[in-house]
C-alpha cells in the first residue's frame, strides 16, 4: 500500500494561495501603471516604504506555496529552504520599518506600523519558527506555515488597497480641478 507525502495533502491550499498572490502581483503592477499615466509621478521613498513590501509579501506567499508544492523527498530541504525564507522576511520587515520612518511624504499612523510592520514580521517569524520544527515536528508546522502564508496573502490585499487608495484619494499632489 502506498502512502502519499503529508506534503501531498496541501497542494490544492497552495495552488489557491499561490495564485491568488501571482494574480494580485499582476494587478498591482496594472494599477501602478494605470496611476502613473494619469498623474505626477510618486516620489521613491514612500513607494519604497509601503508599495515595495506590498510585492514582497505576495511574491512570497508565491514562493512559499511553490516551494510546499515542490516534490520533495525528504522535509529537511523543504525546511531549510523556508526557514530561509522566513529569515530573509525578517530582515526586509526591518528595513521596512527604517524606509517607512525615514521617508518625509507621509507620516505613518498605527495602522500603517501594524499593516507595514509588525503583522508581516510575525508572519515571516512564524514562518522561521514552524520551517524549522517542520521536520520534528510535522503536523503542527503545516499548518503554521499555511496560516503564515495567508496572512501575508491578506496583508499584501490590505497594503495594496490601503496604498492604491492613499495614491487615488489625494496621497500625491493633484493639480486644481477648474469648474465650468
Amino acid at each position: 500500500m502506498e502512502t502519499s507525502h503529508p506534503l501531498a495533502a496541501w497542494e490544492s491550499y497552495y495552488v489557491i494561495v499561490g495564485t491568488s498572490g501571482a494574480a494580485l502581483i499582476g494587478m498591482q503592477f496594472v494599477v501602478m501603471t494605470l496611476i502613473a499615466e494619469r498623474r505626477q509621478l510618486a516620489q521613491a521613498e514612500p513607494i519604497g516604504a509601503f508599495g515595495t513590501p506590498t510585492v514582497v509579501h505576495l511574491s512570497v506567499a508565491l514562493i512559499v506555496s511553490a516551494i510546499m508544492s515542490a516534490p520533495w523527498t525528504s522535509e529537511l530541504p523543504a525546511a531549510i529552504v523556508m526557514s530561509a525564507c522566513g529569515f530573509v522576511g525578517l530582515a526586509y520587515c526591518a528595513i521596512v520599518v527604517r524606509r517607512a520612518g525615514r521617508q518625509t511624504a507621509y507620516k505613518p499612523v498605527f495602522e500603517d506600523w501594524m499593516w507595514y510592520g509588525v503583522l508581516p514580521a510575525a508572519g515571516y517569524a512564524s514562518l522561521a519558527v514552524s520551517a524549522v520544527l517542520l521536520y520534528t515536528h510535522m503536523g503542527y508546522s503545516l499548518f503554521v506555515i499555511g496560516a503564515a502564508t495567508l496572512a501575508l496573502l491578506i496583508i499584501g490585499i490590505h497594503n495594496a488597497w490601503d496604498s492604491i487608495t492613499h495614491i487615488v484619494t489625494g496621497g500625491a499632489d493633484r493639480p486644481a480641478e477648474k469648474e465650468s
